[in-house]
């Protein structure tokens, strides 16, 4: 390795300067602070985007509500509204103290983004509202639509006809791709999703089924966005959804936070200085995470904690916020394979934009192995009978890792909530699982019960 270089230096120098890329090569489960990190005040003016991006996004989403509840029944008990419930998970909290042997102090909570309506993970936060805000621009451009309108009318053959002038490509390791491809099928688009070589099978054949055009690559998640830009660049009337440098994906997930609010208050939860927040959230090339943390800074401030988890073999956002480098280089320069059964979680290379967006307010970083995520997923079943797809399970992993390991440990002293965290509550967000069919599930289980039975 050391006749690599990455932006002028060895990769030995790299790891000299910060001895973490050690851990990371070697593909162990680490926890890392993020040292950029400021009080909300002082973070929030480095960032582009700010409160009303975000309300701007909650407003159009409510504008869509009635269209969403004609085309899609599963939204109509919330009237339209695509949203997840958040459940406490006691028995798994109970169970997880058992087995690692440590104290785990405060409420756990956990966010079913793997039951949001329509597809079944996070991505139909995001990926949704993109479709949705490119067929409004699109509508309104062409005075078929007004801000006042009811929008159910766009359930008819003159907007399907409309929309099938046009097409939408995008990238995907797989749940990014069936939000899109599922939301712009219904509404008459022809829609391309370029799909990397790690994504399952039963999502292609979802997105076929639903009849979206799946191109398959051999390579991972960069080469399938590549690829999918080229071919919406070639062709005329093409949208490329940018899971890389789209700010309109980020802004949808951020809408999440304030129903997360709501729903902590209904649960007579609070949230303030002596009762701290802390979120964990799965991490692929960073959107969905980078979003939802950004809603929530913005609302809850200085009371939240919000944490990225990436699997052991592909920490790309750690890896491009601890070195600074972000986007500019990938788990493949240091050697890590950017394999892992955490499908929506394979990215070598992060998000820019994402990156230095979300970087003064992100906490910090932790990675998860596959084994570990098998495991988690078997006893989740068996403790509260939920059942998630294998990168989903990465949140619940992160209340273990900053209680047990030095840095942890560490980051609560500096930031004054050790004494604190005794009143906490824990939110893991658990990212997708519902669509996933049941033998592939049961398969998952099994594989976790039996890595259980190894270590025991």
């Amino acid at each position: 390795m050391r006749t690599i270089q990455i932006e002028g230096k060895y990769v030995q120098d790299w790891i000299k300067e910060y001895p973490l890329l050690n851990e990371l090569i070697a593909t162990k489960e680490v926890f890392w602070s993020n040292p950029k990190y400021e009080l909300f005040q002082t973070g929030i003016e480095k960032i582009l985007l700010n409160e009303n991006d975000v309300k701007d996004a909650e407003e159009r989403l409510k504008r869509f509500a009635p269209y969403i509840a004609k085309v899609f029944p599963e939204t109509r008990e919330l009237n339209g509204i695509i949203e997840s419930p958040i459940v406490q998970i006691p028995s798994m909290q109970k169970h997880l103290e058992e087995i690692h042997e440590l104290e785990l102090p405060g409420r756990f909570l956990l966010k079913c983004d793997s039951h949001l309506p329509i597809s079944g993970s996070i991505k139909a936060r995001g990926g949704i509202y993109e479709v949705l805000k490119h067929a409004e621009d699109l509508a309104l451009q062409h005075q078929l639509l007004t801000l006042q309108d009811d929008y159910s009318i766009m359930d008819s053959e003159q907007f399907r006809n409309f929309f099938s002038q046009y097409s939408i490509a995008v990238g995907s390791t797989g749940n990014l791709g069936l939000s899109i491809g599922i939301m712009s099928a219904k509404m008459g688009f022809n829609v391309t999703v370029h799909m990397s070589a790690d994504a399952k099978k039963w999502k292609k054949d979802l997105l076929r089924s639903k009849g979206v055009t799946v191109i398959e690559y051999e390579e991972d998640y960069s080469k399938a966005v590549e690829e999918g830009r080229k071919h919406a660049n070639s062709e005329p009337n093409c949208y490329f959804i940018d899971d890389e440098n789209s700010s309109n994906l980020f802004l949808g997930y951020a809408v999440a936070a304030s129903r997360v609010k709501k729903q902590v208050e209904d649960m007579n939860i609070t949230v303030d200085e002596d009762h701290p927040l802390f979120v964990y959230l799965p991490c692929g090339v960073g959107g969905g995470p980078g979003g939802v943390a950004f809603g929530l800074k913005l609302l809850y401030q200085d009371h939240v904690h919000c944490f990225f988890a990436e699997p052991t073999h592909s920490p790309c956002m750690l890896l491009g916020l601890a070195t600074g480098l972000h986007d500019k280089v990938s788990v493949q320069d240091f050697g890590i394979d950017n394999i892992t059964a955490a499908d929506g979680l394979a990215v070598g290379r992060a998000s820019g934009f994402v990156g230095k967006t979300i970087e003064p307010l992100l906490s910090g970083c932790y990675t998860v192995s596959d084994d570990e995520l098998y495991k988690l997923l078997s006893e989740l079943v068996d403790t509260e009978n939920i059942h998630l797809e294998p990168s989903a399970l990465a949140g619940l992993f992160g209340p273990i890792q900053l209680i047990k390991e030095k840095e942890g440990q560490e980051y609560l002293q500096n930031h004054h909530v050790t004494d604190r965290i005794k009143n906490a509550t824990h939110i893991m967000w658990a990212t997708g699982g519902s669509m996933v069919p049941t033998e592939t599930m049961e398969e998952y289980r099994k594989k976790g019960l039996e890595l259980s039975r190894k270590k025991n």
